[in-house]
């Protein structure tokens, strides 16, 4: 098993400037934004940057979830900025200030987004699920695949079509807003097969129907019921991405590995380069299986 540290400084549209007392600072588009994140241990090193920002992330008072809250726009002429598009190669999307402290897509997963162009083969058939705004599901289709995006939030589905909106119309989207776990089973039944898999599950969630999801418990049922999708044809790939603290890239690898046989494993952590610093800001899990 390859165990590896995927390392982004960002693009054109996004740079994180600094970190630090469990918050990061960052320019998205248009916006200097300031939100906690927990595994910021260390001190700020530019303390007088934070004094620049444009938008403050405060916690709700449910001290358990700390995710949920609200923004507050620093300064009025910045009111018009809430929302705004991204380039990033040749690639357009939305970002806004979410009130779960989330800015419509996650910078680091550039480096997925990297390897999906490296990957995806024109006529792929990809199955994106708890595919959220669409970023991975633009990038399978700008590059020849159909997609199928799946997730449980109407809402979401609204961002993402919104998302395709600005690019090309045409692209092979399907969107089916659904719970992950049902969709799969009733995919393995119709004998439908996927030679791409792209999960990025959150720790807990509800279905549309009121399923409950839980991370731990869950996902290896939804992996078995994976593996029965993907093609065996060479080439075909998962690619699972976990926010989950208190866990390992290790463990979830490994259950991929004893149900979606066989396959290349690969895993690690997601990683933000601090602009002008050596902080590296840990951010999520990640496990890639190539058959």
């Amino acid at each position: 098993m390859q165990i590896e540290s995927l390392i982004t400084d960002g693009w054109q549209d996004y740079r994180l400037l600094d970190s630090g007392l469990g918050r990061k600072l960052e320019r998205c588009g248009p916006l200097v934004v300031d939100r906690p994140e927990p595994q910021a241990l260390w001190p700020q090193s530019h303390p007088k940057l934070w004094r620049n920002s444009d938008a403050v992330f405060s916690a709700g008072s449910d001290e358990d979830d700390q995710s949920h809250g609200r923004w507050t726009l620093t300064r009025d002429d910045r009111q018009s900025n809430a929302e705004w598009i991204n380039e990033y190669d040749g690639l357009r999307f939305h970002g806004w200030l979410t009130n779960f402290r989330h800015v419509g897509y996650f910078p680091e997963q550039v480096a997925h987004w990297r390897w999906l162009k490296a990957n995806i083969k024109p006529k792929m058939k990809i199955l994106n699920l708890f595919a959220y705004s669409g970023v991975h599901s633009l990038i399978a289709a700008q590059n020849g695949a159909s997609v199928t995006h799946v997730d449980a939030s109407k809402k979401a589905i609204t961002w993402a079509k919104d998302n395709q909106a600005l690019n090309d119309p045409s692209w092979p989207i399907r969107w089916i807003v659904d719970d992950a776990m049902a969709f799969v089973q009733r995919e393995a039944r119709r004998g439908n097969l996927y030679d791409g898999i792209l999960l990025d599950p959150p720790k807990f969630g509800r279905g549309p129907d009121g399923e409950v999801w839980d991370l731990f418990i869950h996902l290896p049922a939804l992996l078995e019921s994976c593996n029965g999708l993907l093609s065996k044809e060479q080439g075909s790939f998962l690619l699972l991405t976990a926010y989950a603290i208190r866990a390992s890239s290790v463990a979830f690898a490994q259950a991929v590995q004893v149900t979606i046989e066989p396959a290349q494993i690969s895993c690690g952590e997601l990683f933000v380069q601090q602009e002008n610093g050596t902080q590296l800001l840990p951010t999520s899990m990640y496990v890639r299986a190539i058959r």
